[in-house]
């Protein structure tokens, strides 16, 4: 394909406020614990609002962070968010000569907002519309317990949607509906964008451009309907418009209403997935194709990457902040690139490797993002544990 390809994304872009070694068994925590689903508590792996985690805890924020942590600062803030994480990876990880890969957001008029500006200047991503408006900039304060799941670790996630409420459907310009591939990252956290999903995806495939969603956990729908399953805009349309879906295991449990993984996956199929995948933390990934835009595949699982799995026996420098979101922008890289070499059918498997690979090298450093200090830099240490998954998975 000799064009260049465009990406345009829109969905979560804000700024993570990262706490590490925060042990969520300790004294200090237990009080804030969720009881019960949407009642504002904290649960490992699970985002909630800072509104209603304040009503819970029936103390100021601030006052409860300082119990948490100690009254220690953070360790490290970054730009964060399922959508510009993972269009930064995969940014980071194509040719710009061949691909440009866009941003629609907002952010507040506010210092944070000008922190996230700054950094985001400093990525590969164009800025194409990020506007300062008058409210205060989106942002998630995240506690990271690295001994959890038997040293697996987890995150919680508080979040402040902020500015991130005021962008809406008719922010979107004709750029952004004509663009080769159009991504909706993390849309739970811009409420006008998810509840009009359906017909923004709907326009998207009509101008003929390849869809992807990635999912975010859905407080706002889980409060509303506890237990209930989350909606994907106002229509189960969504699914069928959507080219690749991709959601954790308990984002995937929550949108299907289902209660085992296999139930799950039958319920995005029955609605006309075109492809799926369904990653699970330090667990094997699931993925599958029906052929309309991926090459067909079975239902297939594939293990996370075995090197990452061992060197991280020896380095603790890092967190699993941002592992799904780069696994998302190694997955689009992975599609801009095969597109890019005139394949009409991508590979879905060639695309999971990439995104197993990036997700496992972000549990190298802290927060989602990595800033490089000249391009091509983070492609180039990853190449090294794409080449020895490759080796992994023909071995077995």
């Amino acid at each position: 394909m000799s064009k260049k390809i465009i990406v345009s994304g829109v969905g979560c872009c804000l700024v993570d406020i990262l706490y590490k070694d925060i042990d969520f068994a300790s004294d200090p925590f237990l009080p804030f614990l969720s009881l019960k689903r949407g009642d504002g508590g904290l649960t490992p792996g699970h985002l909630v609002f800072n509104e209603e985690f304040v009503e819970f805890a029936g103390l100021p924020f601030e006052t409860v962070i300082t119990k948490i942590t100690g009254g220690r600062k953070p360790d490290k803030k970054n730009i964060g968010g399922p959508s510009i994480v993972s269009l930064i990876h995969a940014a980071q990880l194509t040719d710009p000569e061949h691909c440009e890969i866009r941003f629609y957001g907002r952010c507040g008029n506010d210092d944070a907002g000008k922190y996230l500006l700054y950094s985001l200047q400093k990525t590969p991503v164009i800025l194409y519309d990020f506007k300062h408006i008058e409210n205060i900039t989106p942002s998630t304060v995240v506690l990271s317990d690295s001994s959890y799941d038997n040293g697996h670790g987890e995150r919680i996630f508080i979040n402040s949607i902020g500015a991130a409420r005021d962008f809406a459907p008719d922010d979107l310009d004709d750029d952004f509906f004509n663009s080769d591939i159009v991504v909706f990252g993390g849309t739970a956290l811009v409420p006008s964008i998810h509840d009009n999903l359906t017909g923004l995806l709907r326009k998207v495939k009509r101008n003929g451009s390849i869809t992807v969603v990635n999912t975010v956990f859905d407080f706002r729908n889980e409060k509303l309907n506890a237990g209930q399953r989350w909606p994907l805009g106002n229509s189960d349309e969504s699914y069928q418009y959507t080219d690749l879906l991709i959601a954790n295991n308990e984002e995937a449990l929550r949108l299907s209403g289902e209660s085992t993984a296999e139930a799950a996956i039958r319920f995005f199929r029955e609605r006309k997935v075109p492809a799926l995948i369904i990653t699970n933390g330090s667990k094997n990934i699931t993925v599958y194709s029906n052929g309309q835009f991926f090459e067909p595949l079975g239902l297939t699982e594939m293990p996370v990457s075995q090197k990452v799995t061992d060197e991280l026996k020896h380095n603790k420098n890092g967190d699993t902040t941002g592992c799904g979101d780069n696994f998302v922008g190694g997955v689009i890289a992975s599609i801009v690139n095969q597109i890019q070499k005139g394949i009409k059918q991508p590979d879905i498997l060639e695309a999971c490797c990439w995104g197993i690979v990036s997700g496992g090298f972000a549990c190298f450093y802290m927060g989602g993002t990595y800033l490089e200090k000249k391009a091509g830099e983070k492609l180039n240490k990853i190449k090294t544990y794409y080449e020895a998954y490759i080796r992994q998975i023909k071995s077995r």
